[in-house]
């Protein structure tokens, strides 16, 4: 039986709704949907425009992958991510953060816009899959 790691970000809602930022069960890492929070707290921080959709993304999937990376995985390791977005008009910023950080990688790839998000200032939560491989 493959182990079971996780790893939490520290997020307030991760104990209040019963989840943490990532799981990793043998070769596989799930993240969790991840907004673009800040260690001082939510938005707007210090110096980050609320309305960035391409800086909220480069947040979030910053989070992301320092889960991925915690659990031993890298950024070549991610197949899949998802991108929920309050805003249509955000898919262009949205798109250019993805492939600032996944150009070379490519994985597979999902983009929804959804009428709201648990915070009302994100335009972006984020989901990343990887598979590490032991070779």
């Amino acid at each position: 039986m493959s182990s079971r790691r996780s790893v939490s970000s520290g997020s307030p809602y991760e104990p209040v709704i019963g989840f943490t930022r990532a799981v990793r069960v043998g070769e596989v890492i799930h993240v969790s949907g991840t907004g673009p929070v800040f260690p001082e707290g939510q938005l707007p921080a210090a110096g980050f425009p609320v309305d960035d959709a391409f800086a909220q993304t480069q947040r979030a999937f910053e989070i992301a992958l320092a889960a991925v990376t915690e659990l031993g995985g890298t950024v070549q390791d991610v197949v899949r991510t998802r991108m929920f977005m309050t805003q249509v008009a955000d898919w262009e910023e949205v798109g250019r953060a993805h492939g600032s950080l996944f150009g070379s990688v490519r994985p597979a790839a999902t983009m929804v816009v959804v009428a709201a998000l648990l915070d009302p200032t994100w335009r972006i939560e984020v989901e990343v899959e990887a598979i590490v491989s032991t070779d």
